[in-house]
């Protein structure tokens, strides 16, 4: 359901920020991990109109804090999503096509970037912007500049230009970090159009656990040392990438320990849900020196007694120790 009265509030000229501010973090949904600092410092830069950059590992909620802001604030309705990581033809992306009719003759057909820049107090989400074209960061200056907010729809300088309608907020989401491949170095000019930075971080894993229990309603022992399990080795993968000289170029980011809490739920055990959400996402590359060997002895560790003889029958694990 829109949130209009939350939308009626923020655009009234008799608005008070500070005490609607006091009280946003029960906006929050369960499902987005972030901290009500975070949170607050967020809606409230979402509703002055700010330039938002989210920072933070794939899979730890980028993407659904823009959405849950947007639908805090009672914009859902306006909220418009473009993945500029995603993007091979970035004017085409941003800007448009002209096409050819033999009756009408060259007709130009505007993006849909387009319209969403022209609607008032529209929340505009620009993700993977680290992974964007340099033609498409290019595009993008004068729109995120504060003192520009235009689109020019040619190079020329008589061009015609599109103006950012009143009241919108863009943000953008960037994985930064060596292990993340097609990414491109944000360089100050592009970091300058955001005043707003905030890293969105994995929670330790004593957090997760909490959060995930509680979000789930995982009760039963059996369950909770599953989920406890599942934590404990997300948590290692993590700590593991950052390493110099790490074993590992991927890890199980939030995204993935929520799938793996509704499979709890549903009654798959660990060893099921190792080889079905955890192994298929580290490479068999290297053999018994290999992430997916590694991979696999540290859910070993984790294996109760009475399912290893499964786990020593597998073929693809011929080590009886983890190597840590």
């Amino acid at each position: 359901m829109k949130n209009t009265n939350s939308l009626n509030l923020v655009t009234s000229k008799n608005f008070n920020i500070k005490a609607y501010l006091d009280t946003c973090v029960n906006l929050r949904p369960s499902s987005l991990i972030m901290d009500d600092l975070k949170w607050k410092y967020m809606v409230r830069s979402a509703i002055r109109g700010k330039n938002i950059l989210l920072l933070g590992p794939t899979g730890c909620g980028k993407t659904l804090a823009a959405q849950t802001v947007a639908k805090a604030i009672g914009r859902e309705d306006n909220f418009f999503y473009f993945n500029l990581g995603a993007t091979q033809d970035a004017r085409s992306a941003l800007i448009g096509n002209t096409h050819f009719d033999k009756k009408t003759g060259t007709l130009f057909k505007e993006s849909s970037f387009i319209k969403a820049i022209r609607t008032p107090n529209a929340i505009i989400l620009l993700d993977e912007i680290s992974r964007s074209h340099h033609d498409g960061v290019n595009i993008l200056m004068t729109v995120l500049d504060d003192l520009q907010r235009y689109l020019r729809l040619d190079e020329k300088d008589d061009c015609e230009v599109v103006k950012v309608a009143d009241g919108v907020t863009f943000i953008a989401t960037a994985n930064v970090g060596n292990e993340y491949t097609a990414t491109r170095v944000m360089d100050r000019a592009l970091l300058s159009r955001f005043p707003v930075k905030i890293e969105v971080t994995p929670l330790d894993k004593d957090a997760e656990f909490s959060l995930l229990k509680n979000r789930f309603d995982i009760n039963s022992n059996e369950q909770l040392d599953v989920l406890k399990s599942v934590c404990e080795i997300a948590d290692h993968t993590r700590k593991q990438i950052k390493q110099e000289d790490s074993k590992l170029t991927n890890f199980i980011p939030t995204r993935s320990t929520v799938e793996i809490a509704e499979l709890i739920v549903d009654g798959f055990n660990l060893l099921e849900i190792a080889e079905t959400t955890i192994y298929p996402n580290f490479t068999e590359d290297g053999g018994v020196d290999s992430e997916r060997t590694y991979i696999r002895q540290l859910v070993q560790k984790y294996i109760k007694v009475e399912s290893k003889e499964k786990l020593f029958n597998d073929p693809l694990n011929n080590t009886s120790q983890p190597p840590f």
